[in-house]
C-alpha cells in the first residue's frame, strides 16, 4: 500500500513508527518524548513515556520531541505540546485541517516543510521500504526551538511565524 497515510495502514499490523534518525540527530538532544514506542532501538530523548504510561496524563518538562500517534488522536497532543510551549512535533503537512488552524497555524513558532517524504522506521529499526505517503512538516513551539528548526540543515522551506514567538513552558 502506497497511497496517504500508508505507514499507518491497519492492514500493517503496526502503529509504532520511529522517526528516521539523521531527523532527531539534526534536531539535536531533546528531555522529553511522551509518545515512545514500548521497543525502540535508538533513543528519541533523556525520559520517555508508552502508550503505557499515557503520556497525555503525565507531568511534561524540558523540551519534547513529538511524533504522535497519526489521525483524530494527533490534535490531543499538538494542544498538549502548544500549551508546554517547548518542543517539536512531527506530523503529515496537511495544512488545511482544522487541527492544523487550531494547533499549529495559531500557536506555533515556525514550520520545517521537509523536502520529499520520510521513510520512517519500523521498531526494529530497519527503514520502512515506502515512504510515509504524505509530506511531513517539523513544527517549533517556542523561540528557542524555532531557531533550532531554522538553522538545522534539513532540507526543507522553513517559514517563521509570528503566533506565540514568546510562548513560554508549562
Amino acid at each position: 500500500m502506497n497511497g496517504i497515510g500508508s505507514h499507518q495502514s491497519p492492514r500493517m499490523k503496526n502503529d509504532e513508527w520511529l522517526t528516521p534518525p539523521h531527523v532527531l540527530k539534526a534536531l539535536g538532544a531533546f528531555d522529553l518524548d511522551p509518545c515512545a514506542p514500548i521497543k525502540r532501538p535508538w533513543e528519541m530523548a533523556a525520559q520517555h513515556y508508552t502508550a503505557q504510561d499515557n503520556g497525555l496524563q503525565q507531568p511534561w518538562s524540558g523540551r519534547v520531541w513529538l511524533n504522535p500517534p497519526y489521525g483524530a488522536e494527533a490534535a490531543k497532543w499538538l494542544a498538549r505540546l502548544a500549551a508546554h510551549g517547548a518542543g517539536v512535533p512531527l506530523i503529515f503537512a496537511r495544512t488545511e485541517t482544522e487541527m492544523f488552524f487550531e494547533h499549529v497555524w495559531c500557536k506555533a513558532s515556525a514550520l520545517l516543510f521537509l523536502k520529499g517524504r520520510l521513510h520512517f522506521h519500523f521498531v526494529d529499526g530497519t527503514r520502512a521500504p515506502a515512504n510515509g505517503g504524505a509530506p511531513s512538516v517539523l513544527i517549533a513551539y517556542g523561540a528557542a526551538d524555532a531557531e533550532i528548526l531554522k538553522s538545522c540543515g534539513l532540507p526543507g522551506a522553513y517559514v517563521p511565524l509570528a503566533a506565540q514567538q514568546t510562548q513560554g513552558g508549562e
